[in-house]
């Protein structure tokens, strides 16, 4: 149970998940937030004199708590915390989709501002791993950067996809912070600094009791919550939760004692629990009535037409079988969940809990009454290649019961499912391959292919050496894995990213630490060549529209000052030809600067997907090379070789 506290309403907007409370003098706490103006506002209760100063555009009103930053840009994230040790208090942090800026509120003055190329989507602040130095880290365009107190960039690597959100804590108990990065592909990744420890898909998240699950504290605003914060605010020794809305109202909240729980407790909160003791106990009623009427129906004579009735056999089960279905006309290839019975008992429904495969992450089969049968079969098509849990709740009866039993059962649903075995052609063989060798024995291999993709009955796999072909049940496209007396393994297609998770898939299984590969994928690296030309392309056109707008700017000054200059004279004609001059350069500026903006948006797109490629050629290897594959691609970019950038994607190495 919570307390409230105090309850502040400021009056400025609050731009959702960008609050943050810091020690900018080293004592105070004061919480900053961005608005949606392009300013960060600073709101300290604890003291009015500020030290402020004129030389850059952060005001302290009169007979207010509140100090205006502005930034001009729009604010796409920030944070608050001890950048630099040395000083003895927290810096300000905050991201725009271009650039960062390190500010010193204390001293009125920036810390560093840099340029952040890929963006900057999240941010958060602290130390990593054994970088010794606390580091600000901002996740943007599927990349990750670190810079310390100085702008120095001392961390940077790539994720799958644009980073939404971003959390150090230690991950694996080793003493050491991890970085948690949240993406757009539903992907949370665990960074042991660049490399991978952990991935795990998440559609939705829920937040509740660690023990019971139950809604502990409940309050409303009039408006959404733009961020949730802890701090000592009123610095009373006692930590309070503080809660930020959109419209600027601030709420701080204490635990409450246990005998102020019962009087404190939101007349809603008591109707909720009045609601679900109800539902309990219909619950109940409705089960004792269902073991009452099952009781009779097996007392009661039985008739033909009815068949059997009440509780079924104590020597029901299921059966649960995956396979692979190519489709027919109607229906498209897909994985086929079949669910039978022991006996003559039928199944009325099936309900299916799935993360990322069913809208809702459930689904329902509820066969016609025509239709009943002692089995179901039900399609699935995941749309990636993960391992999935399938949570089964299955309703068995006999035609005539108006009571069921529910069976509850979990399948896990291989990681590449989607693959059916077929045939080996060499005329279909893609060109693109990955090539490695592991010193495991093929028996293990063939373990690894039976727990990982879904093989008839009757496959009998040889010893090495031998080659298993697949056909994607999303695209058609093959998939040739060969396996030769020496340890080579090879693996033909031409999607890069399935390479990628089979040799992932392969390390964790063999539990490979280090392994570097050979790879080649021409039409893939071929796009990517153009990319790389565009990219340079748009970072020219980019540097000439920023020239002409820093002269467009000059000439307008002149203008100006002309054009006043002529009204001071009272030579209006002269005056009015300078503004008319004056209208057609800023609708020249307003052209270029859509021009400049669409420049931009497709720079970032190009400079996606070039992320996305190193993160691509990184996953075909594990270990130490992954982070030199990594390392060696962003310094080929920096110096523009594209060379040296597809032979170490090619062999992992830039040397010959």
């Amino acid at each position: 149970m919570l307390l409230p506290v105090f309850t502040l309403k400021l009056r400025h907007k609050i731009s959702p998940r960008m609050v943050a409370i810091g020690r900018y003098d080293g004592i105070h706490p004061c919480l900053a937030a961005a608005t949606q103006a392009g300013k960060v506002f600073i709101h300290n209760p604890h003291t009015r004199s500020q030290h402020s100063s004129a030389s850059r555009a952060f005001q302290s009103p009169l007979e207010s708590d509140v100090s205006l930053l502005n930034i001009n840009q729009a604010v796409s994230c920030l944070t608050a915390g001890v950048l630099n040790p040395e000083l003895g208090y927290d810096a300000l942090l905050v991201g725009t989709q271009t650039n960062l800026l390190a500010y010193d509120v204390y001293n009125n003055s920036d810390l560093f501002y840099r340029e952040v190329a890929d963006g900057t989507n999240a941010i958060v602040l602290g130390t990593l791993g054994d970088i010794s130095s606390p580091l600000a880290i901002v996740g943007g365009n599927c990349a990750l950067q670190g810079f310390d107190h100085e702008g120095n960039d001392l961390f940077w690597t790539v994720t799958g996809d644009n980073v939404h959100s971003l959390a150090l804590c230690d991950f694996d108990g080793d003493g050491k912070k991890e970085l948690l990065v949240g993406s757009e592909d539903f992907d949370i990744r665990v960074f042991k600094e660049d490399e991978i420890v952990a991935e795990m898909t998440e559609t939705e998240v829920d937040a509740r009791h660690d023990r019971t699950g139950e809604v502990i504290f409940k309050d409303n605003f009039s408006c959404a919550v733009a961020g949730v914060l802890e701090g000592d605010y009123r610095m009373d020794g006692r930590t309070q939760l503080i809660c930020c809305s959109v419209d600027g109202e601030i709420r701080g909240y204490l635990p409450g004692t246990a005998e102020m729980t019962g009087n404190l407790m939101d007349t809603s909160v008591e109707q909720d629990l009045i609601r679900e003791l109800s539902q309990k106990k219909q619950n109940l009623l409705l089960e004792l009535r269902n073991y009452e009427e099952n009781a009779k129906a097996e007392l009661s004579p039985l008739s033909e037409a009815d068949g059997p009735r009440g509780a079924i056999p104590a020597s029901t089960t299921l059966h649960t079988a995956l396979s692979v279905s190519l489709g027919r006309e109607t229906q498209p290839a897909h994985v086929e969940l079949c669910i039978s019975t022991s006996n003559d008992t039928i199944i009325r429904a099936v309900l299916i809990f799935a993360e990322g495969i069913f809208l809702g992450e459930s689904h329902v089969v509820h066969p016609s009454i025509h239709s009943l049968s002692g089995s179901v079969r039900i399609p699935v098509t995941p749309p990636k290649d993960v391992p999935v849990d399938l949570h089964l709740k299955t309703f068995v009866g006999y035609r005539s019961s108006t009571q069921f039993h529910v069976f509850e059962m979990t399948r896990q649903l291989p990681r590449f499912s989607m693959y059916a075995l077929s045939s080996p052609d060499s005329a279909s063989e893609p060109v693109s391959y990955v090539s490695f060798i592991i010193a495991e024995r093929a028996q293990r291999v063939v373990i690894w292919l039976n727990q990982n993709f879904l093989l008839p009955e009757d496959t009998n796999i040889q010893n090495a050496p031998f080659q298993v072909c697949f056909t994607s049940l999303r695209n058609g496209g093959q998939l040739y894995i060969k396996i030769k007396l020496s340890g080579e393994i090879t693996i033909n297609t031409d999607d890069i990213d399935l390479a990628g998770d089979i040799i992932q898939s392969m390390a964790a299984f063999f539990a490979i630490e280090d392994l570097q590969v050979e790879a080649d994928f021409p039409v893939y690296f071929e796009e990517l060549r153009k990319v790389l030309v565009k990219v340079d392309e748009y970072h020219s056109v980019h540097q000439k529209l920023s020239a002409e707008m820093a002269d467009n700017s000059n000439l307008i000054r002149s203008l100006l000052v002309r054009a006043e200059d002529a009204r001071l004279m009272r030579d209006m004609k002269t005056m009015k030809n300078r503004y008319m001059e004056l209208y057609d350069l800023n609708k020249d500026l307003l052209n270029g600067y859509k021009i400049r903006c669409n420049n931009h948006t497709e720079l970032l797109g190009n400079l996606k997907a070039v992320n996305q490629a190193i993160q691509r050629a990184g996953r075909l290897r594990v270990g130490k090379p992954k982070n030199q594959v990594i390392a060696a691609c962003r310094d080929a970019i920096r110096s523009n070789n594209i060379n040296t950038l597809f032979r170490i994607m090619r062999v992992g190495t830039a040397s010959s």
